[in-house]
């Protein structure tokens, strides 16, 4: 399925993860519509990185950026989002080195009435010095990847087979909610509000997004074989226990799954109206930042 697409990445200073990501988007079989990096307060090198890159990049390549205050994530993407001209959003981390299939078979397994979840293979320290390097990307059960990471893609899961996805898509479990690989339908983003801002700190925005968009009665669909990509290896963000139940995150996440809610009041709205007139030059010149 042709779905005009925005790739939506994150990113926190962290250079050579972000030109290895971008790299991997540029030599993709189907391209995204556009790309846009939701920076969470990176410094100038980072600016002038992505200003260097959408020179030549092949679709338009948009930075917003937000100010530094600790880890807003959430506050990062429903910026992004509010930005997006596409009417399907393909949500990665600035850490996701991706298949050439990747776009493509997210926009094959699109879905109405859906949204799609998919995992990613850890590499080990040595394949992520390889890509950081320039290295292409090669996935395969014989690669170098921790095979045995939690909520990542198995061995037997390495094998590109989009027919098998589709297949593997309609049953069983969906797993483990990770906004590192997910895309949704634009129009189902807009209608519970993107996610919430009160989700500061690491950890839990992405579940508490989904389970508002479950409580919409829509289906996540869960991608194996399809829409692989590679997590590069570093020190997690997380601190201590990330499912500790005292934590604010937490909180609000087990708030809204007795709640059965599906709107948030803190959420992209407040930015809807910023990006409904925009500049011409936001779309039209690639190197455009939007502060």
């Amino acid at each position: 399925m042709r779905v005009s697409t925005s790739l939506i990445l994150t990113t926190y200073n962290w250079e050579n993860a972000l030109t290895a990501v971008l790299r991997s988007i540029a030599v993709q079989h189907r391209l995204p519509d556009e790309v846009i990096v939701a920076d969470d307060g990176s410094g100038e090198d980072t600016r002038l990185l992505i200003q260097n890159l959408a020179q030549d990049f092949p679709v338009p390549l948009h930075h917003v950026w937000q100010e530094d205050e600790g880890f807003r994530a959430a506050q990062a993407r429903n910026r992004a989002i509010a930005s997006s001209r596409c009417e399907y959003i393909l949500m990665i981390d600035g850490d996701m080195v991706l298949h050439p299939d990747f776009v493509a078979d997210h926009q094959l397994l699109a879905q109405a009435g859906c949204y799609l979840q998919g995992k990613r293979f850890q590499a080990t320290p040595d394949e992520t010095r390889r890509l950081l390097n320039g290295g292409s990307i090669r996935i395969g059960p014989l690669q170098n990847f921790n095979f045995h990471e939690r909520f990542c893609f198995h061995r037997r899961h390495a094998w590109h087979a989009p027919w098998l996805a589709h297949f593997k898509a309609r049953l069983g479990h969906p797993g483990a909610v990770m906004s590192c690989n997910m895309s949704f339908w634009r129009k189902d983003l807009i209608r519970i509000n993107g996610f919430d801002e009160r989700m500061q700190g690491y950890g839990s925005e992405d579940l508490e997004l989904a389970v508002r968009l479950d409580h919409l009665d829509l289906r996540r669909r869960s991608l194996r074989y399809a829409a692989l990509a590679v997590h590069l290896y570093h020190a997690s963000r997380a601190v201590g226990d990330r499912n500790d139940p005292g934590l604010p995150n937490n909180g609000l996440l087990e708030i809204t799954r007795r709640s059965g809610c599906t709107w948030t009041e803190y959420g992209l709205n407040r930015y809807l109206h910023d990006f409904r007139n925009p500049p011409q030059d936001l779309y039209q010149d690639p190197l455009q930042t939007v502060r």
